[in-house]
């Protein structure tokens, strides 16, 4: 990744996220669609993975929102926090006024 945070050929490491999330939803929806053919024995295990698709499509999906809107570290998301809460208007917490004090 290069400094303006895009990948590979120049395109943005957040939209390779958004395709993992795609691809792993789409997956797990035709799984899902598909069934269940086989021994059933083996059940519990395509439910599992089947799950397990959607769960990391989500997954998938929150890390290229939170970095197409520019949060790439921790700090930068507590920063944004701590904005948001002066511009509503309410008070710092006190883990904040600790911090602050140091």
């Amino acid at each position: 990744m290069d400094e303006n945070g895009n990948g590979r050929h120049g395109i943005p490491g957040w939209s390779w996220w958004g395709l993992a999330s795609c691809t792993q939803f789409v997956w797990g929806m035709s799984s899902y669609r598909k069934g269940y053919a086989g021994d059933s024995r083996l059940m519990p295990f395509k439910a599992f993975a089947v799950a397990s698709l959607f769960v990391s499509s989500a997954a998938s999906a929150s890390v290229a929102a939170l970095q197409a809107s520019g949060i790439h570290k921790v700090e930068d998301l507590l920063e944004m926090g701590t904005k948001v809460r002066t511009g509503l208007g309410i008070p710092p917490t006190a883990r904040e006024e600790r911090v602050d004090d140091l």
